[in-house]
């Protein structure tokens, strides 16, 4: 039995193909790292829109841009002053009713404040002693500004009194309530 096959046109290939086997190429180096890159670049996108939607839920997120107002227009240089919210001047307003309190160590010094203030034009509803008679400074409470102007109308009844927008009174029925403190000087009669 003969050893040699005779050569036929299966022999003859260019030597320039780099075949192997059943017609398969070798891989071509670095072709493993596709696949990485690929998977990298998603899971940063993924985890960049997961960002992007948690902080626009909780309205954390604040996009502005230098030069452009929130409202989409672009300013031109400058920007206008902001404008200063009036003062309000301190009215009478004899429509609103007043509790006055002794917050004060001394006694009959919520009705001194009271006829004070009755002699101003104010309409006083309720005298009584507060919870405490170690208040320091005389306060008047009003819980809506637009009393404001009212409660500077108090102040200028009651020398050295100060106003607080507050909740705390609120329950008293009245607009505004004053509690005397220990600096409280009652006029002389």
């Amino acid at each position: 039995m003969p050893t040699h096959d005779a050569h036929d046109r299966f022999d003859h290939l260019p030597h320039d193909l780099q075949r192997v086997g059943a017609h398969r190429a070798p891989g071509r180096k670095g072709r493993g790292w596709v696949a990485f890159w690929w998977a990298l670049g998603a899971t940063v996108a993924l985890i960049a829109a997961g960002v992007f939607g948690i902080l626009s839920l909780n309205n954390r997120l604040d996009i502005s841009i230098p030069g452009i107002s929130p409202s989409g227009s672009a300013t031109a240089g400058a920007s206008a002053a902001p404008t200063a919210a009036p003062t309000p001047v301190a009215t009478v307003d004899p429509a609103l009713s007043v509790t006055v309190l002794n917050g004060s160590s001394s006694n009959g010094v919520a009705a001194s404040a009271a006829q004070t203030l009755e002699s101003a034009g104010w309409t006083v509803g309720a005298t009584s002693n507060a919870n405490s008679q170690d208040q320091p400074t005389t306060i008047v409470y009003y819980s809506d500004a637009t009393l404001e102007a009212a409660a500077l109308g108090i102040v200028q009844s009651l020398p050295g009194a100060t106003i607080l927008l507050s909740n705390d009174f609120i329950d008293s029925g009245a607009d505004m309530t004053v509690v005397i403190g220990n600096d409280y000087v009652a006029p002389a009669q």
